[in-house]
């Protein structure tokens, strides 16, 4: 297990907030879309009140598109049922410092209805359900997630206003691996270092990347729940602090026709005296026989859950050949070209999906590993050979190519409703079947330039 002590003590925060030095507090949650959605409180109110009795939202937060218009045909919240509100309860093992943000702490919340039994589709509880799972094998999962983006020297607001075209990225040239690269936004990505860092992550490292601009920065793995908290502090924060840098940051999946933003996710399982679950020296590829099964678990799964992956219909622009994206279903030991990568050895040994871009919403990705591995270890699932070539030359499976084609998938999946059950599989189903529906809907710069003249 890693050493992970809470980056901000609600006692050290009411210190802080009597000498002046904390003043506001964000309570917030991760919505379906990975983002952030709260309030800021004053912070002695937070303390007095929202701490101990949490605060009300709107219900409608988990029931709209990307642009917050309400929608049609979710069970959860709708115009007929009144669009209440459901409760955020911060959870205090959360709260940390935002260093971008002066004066300011962050608590991350649970959701609640008005009875206090949870709110089953909101993702962070779609995770705790998984987690709890492992817990009755006596398990803990550990993640990282390895989040690429894109580096802008525009404003938002003049990308907004220019229909992001025109941009200039903060490299010409693919620099990945590049330390003359680096440098030329090394003001930026220190920032984003130094200011993660201060509020609570562990940094590890940055590099470049391949599309003009793109970087990468990693982070030490930790327990599932806290990775992906912090997995959706660190996104935000990285677009503050773009912005009053004056530049931008996006990660989108597939930003142009070069290399799109990935977000690798790493997995591994410790047992309750903190030994390794998934490793052993003895077997290959340095696999326990626990792990063949979750591994073989998660091939036999990939197909219906690429919808947890890849949510909306930019990600399915990444999954190209030759691409560093997967398209086959297939495993290989420290092999990019698959979906799922085997990697490390002893405590670090773990398996790296490939599949998810950078728009991934963590909790829901992550839980749709555990649930596709516990469901390998109860079918006790054989796994089939490694790829140990090109495996986008290969036969096995194709990752699906739309978000279309996942949203049918994981509507007709026996083992996801088991694993998550039917209300959150129709509330995602939901979700995915309204972004096809604006995308078919809407007319794009590529028809018109085809068609204003030529046809």
């Amino acid at each position: 297990m890693a050493d992970r002590t809470p980056a901000l003590s609600v006692g050290e925060l009411r210190r802080l907030v009597d000498t002046g030095e904390i003043d506001t507090v964000v309570l917030a949650f991760t919505d379906m879309q990975g983002r952030l959605q709260g309030k800021r409180f004053a912070a002695r109110f937070f303390l007095d009140e929202a701490l101990e009795h949490g605060t009300e939202g709107c219900n409608y937060l988990l029931a709209v598109d990307i642009d917050l218009n309400t929608v049609e045909g979710y069970a959860m919240s709708s115009w007929e049922r009144g669009y209440g509100d459901f409760c955020l309860h911060g959870d205090p093992g959360t709260l940390r410092r935002t260093p971008w943000n002066p004066g300011t702490a962050l608590m991350t919340a649970d959701l609640a209805w008005h009875d206090g039994s949870p709110v089953a589709a909101s993702p962070r509880q779609v995770l705790r359900r998984q987690l709890e799972r492992l817990e009755e094998y006596g398990w803990t999962a550990h993640a990282g997630t390895e989040l690429e983006f894109l580096v802008f020297k525009d404003r938002y607001e003049d990308a907004w206003s220019r229909g992001y075209r025109d941009m200039n990225p903060a490299n010409q040239y693919n620099v990945d691996y590049s330390v003359l690269g680096t440098s030329r936004v090394e003001p930026l990505l220190r920032r984003i270092r130094n200011e993660m860092g201060a509020a609570g992550m562990t940094v590890e490292s940055a590099k470049g990347e391949c599309n003009l601009g793109q970087h990468e920065i990693t982070f030490r793995y930790d327990e599932a729940l806290a990775t992906c908290d912090q997995h959706s502090v660190y996104k935000t924060g990285a677009k503050e602090i773009a912005a009053q840098e004056g530049m931008s940051v996006t990660f989108m999946a597939k930003y142009n026709e070069r290399e799109g933003n990935s977000c690798h996710i790493h997995l591994s399982l410790t047992d309750e005296e903190g030994r390794p679950v998934l490793a052993d020296d003895s077997g290959a590829y340095g696999m326990s026989a626990t792990m063949r099964h979750f591994l073989a678990g998660q091939l036999a799964a990939l197909r219906e859950c690429t919808l947890l992956h890849a949510p909306n219909i930019n990600s399915y622009k990444r999954f190209r050949p030759g691409s560093f994206a997967p398209t086959a279903v297939a495993w290989g030991p420290d092999n990019r070209t698959c979906a799922f990568r085997v990697i490390g050895h002893g405590r670090s040994h773990r398996l790296e999906n490939r599949l998810p871009g950078g728009d991934v919403n963590p909790y829901l990705a992550v839980a749709g590993m555990i649930a596709a591995g516990l469901y390998g270890i109860e079918q006790k699932l054989e796994l089939e050979e490694p790829c140990t070539g090109n495996a986008y030359a290969g036969d096995a499976p194709h990752v699906p190519t739309t978000l279309r084609e996942a949203a049918d998938l994981w509507e007709t999946s026996s083992l996801a409703r088991a694993a998550f059950g039917d209300d959150t599989v129709e509330h995602y189903l939901h979700m995915a079947r309204v972004e096809q529906q604006a995308y078919d809907a809407a007319v794009t710069d590529w028809e018109r330039f085809r068609s204003f003249e030529r046809m």
